[in-house]
């Protein structure tokens, strides 16, 4: 398996498992509209996103967004993303994909990535708490829907 940073001309493999993503989540198929916002965030620089290739093929993908913390006066990461395709599950994707960010992060010279993840995903919170993030306590998040 290898990890690539992904470039414009891997966008439609990367939208390929971003509206898998999205549908696992309940969200319509919608493969040219996952292409078209795949694109921009890949030409605006806006994302970073990792892909990892079994044999030629993507089998999963993250993607992080930039932030800054300003109590700890550095960059941060937002790990909006992570999916692995079902049948490639169990093989280690999800970890390489988090390793691959937390280089990332590290090499950015960010202090934090931050994820969240729906409560009843526990399969991806054993795997998250395995990889040292820990389930914010101290906090209550909102958000304003637009």
């Amino acid at each position: 398996m290898d990890i690539i940073k992904a470039s414009i001309q891997d966008v439609k493999e990367a939208a390929i498992l971003f509206d898998q993503y999205r549908q696992f989540y309940n969200q319509a198929h919608d493969l040219s509209g996952a292409e078209a916002y795949i694109t921009e965030r890949l030409r605006k620089e806006d994302s970073v996103i990792f892909l990892v290739k079994d044999e030629g093929k993507c089998v999963g993908f993250t993607q992080l967004y930039p932030t800054f913390s300003s109590i700890g006066m550095k960059r941060a990461w937002i790990l909006n993303d992570l999916y692995v395709t079902e049948a490639a599950r169990k093989q280690g994707v999800g970890e390489k994909l988090l390793d691959a960010a937390e280089a990332f992060a590290r090499e950015t010279g960010a202090g934090s990535i931050a994820l969240s993840t729906a409560p009843d995903n526990e399969k991806a919170q054993r795997l998250y708490e395995r990889k040292g993030y820990e389930r914010d306590e101290q906090f209550y998040h909102y958000e304003l829907s637009l």
